[in-house]
């Protein structure tokens, strides 16, 4: 069974197909593979949908069940990419954020959400110690606060993390950039794949 950083490592390589796929010319072929992966989507979603529906009728645990596949670093990344999910982004980015303040309160920094605009997040991280913190600490700060907005919410699109120091690739993708415009809307998209096929 994949762990969380197995799973991104895995979408990560599907991000890369993709985009050497979009990359490749029209044809016949083509268009088969596109209504290949349509249908695919189309299959799962509704096979996960229905499986939600279930876990739902069941009003004694039901609930619990739900939280817990959302805070799921695998099955949390499934729900958003077919719309599944039962929190909104802010709400997601909130709960990562109550997670991380005790880990960072004990690093002596705070943290809070400034804003937040069409998946795009700012944060500010401020160090709650009299001294400057050094560079090497920022960097460690910086890669725990992604790690946790990343694990809840992978569909942020931007992360601007103000009061640190010069920000490192911390190697996290969001998860928009890795699945590729065209499984993220692949449901938006359905029409026009099938008016391909058509053609």
């Amino acid at each position: 069974m994949a762990n969380g950083t197995e799973f991104q490592e895995q979408v990560r390589q599907l991000g890369q197909l993709i985009t050497q796929f979009d990359q490749m010319p029209d044809n016949p072929q083509k268009i088969a593979c596109k209504q290949l992966v349509q249908l695919l989507m189309d299959v799962h979603g509704v096979g996960l949908d229905r499986m939600m529906e279930i876990i739902f009728e069941n009003e004694a645990a039901g609930p619990a069940i739900v939280d817990r596949l959302a805070q799921d670093s695998v099955t949390n990344s499934l729900l958003l990419l077919y719309s599944l999910h039962p929190d909104d982004l802010e709400t997601r980015l909130d709960k990562a954020i109550e997670r991380l303040r005790p880990r960072l309160r004990k690093l002596s920094y705070s943290i809070d959400l400034i804003r937040v605009c069409e998946g795009a997040v700012e944060l500010s991280v401020t160090s709650t110690s009299s001294g400057h913190s050094c560079g090497s600490t920022s960097k460690d700060v910086r890669a725990i606060v992604e790690e946790g907005i990343y694990e809840l919410a992978p569909d942020v699109t931007s992360l601007d993390i103000r009061g640190l120091e010069e920000p490192v690739n911390s190697g996290f993708v969001a998860l928009e950039s890795l699945m590729g415009h065209s499984l993220l809307t692949a449901n938006q998209n359905s029409h026009s794949l099938r008016t391909d096929g058509a053609d």
